[in-house]
Formats: C-alpha cells, sequence, structure tokens
C-alpha cells in the first residue's frame, strides 16, 4: 500500500516509521535539532507547496537510512488515508 504526502509524492506505507504533528512535535530542541541535521545531509525532501503540517519519517529503499517528508496534509487527514486503504 502507498500513502499520497502531497504535491506527487508517494510514499510505500510499510516504510513509514511514524508521522507527526509539526508543530507540536517540533517544540522539543531535540526534534529541532533533528530535523536540522537530516535537512543539512540531504535526508529531507518536502512535499508541500504551502508551509508544512506534518512530517512523515520513513525508511529508504535499502532500509538502512531514516528519511524525512515534509507535508502539507495533516497529521488526522494522512493517517486517515492510510487507514483507508487497510
Amino acid at each position: 500500500m502507498y500513502l499520497h504526502a502531497g504535491n506527487n509524492k508517494i510514499l510505500r506505507s510499510g516504510r513509514i516509521i511514524g508521522i507527526f504533528d509539526l508543530d507540536t512535535s517540533s517544540r522539543g530542541d531535540d526534534t529541532k535539532n533533528y530535523l536540522r541535521q537530516a535537512e543539512k545531509n540531504g535526508l529531507a525532501e518536502s512535499a508541500a507547496e504551502e508551509l508544512p503540517k506534518s512530517f512523515i519519517l520513513y525508511e529508504d529503499e535499502d532500509g538502512r537510512t531514516a528519511k524525512i517528508m515534509f507535508s502539507q496534509i495533516s497529521t488526522s487527514a494522512l493517517l486517515s488515508r492510510i487507514n483507508e486503504g487497510l
């Protein structure tokens, strides 16, 4: 099954580690630093044309590296999309 993260970006749902609300989860310093480092190291991409509302932590195709996809879609809408496919 796949998850449409917005802006024609698709992720395999089996590779998703977690879906997080950007406003609430990025308040902590550890999360801010993690997101900053991921962007700096080229491990983050955006599926958002507008300000992102959430981010999806997922494994790359070889399963060795965690990557981040920023999305303008809310966490509840993303979770709903996953649950509809079950």
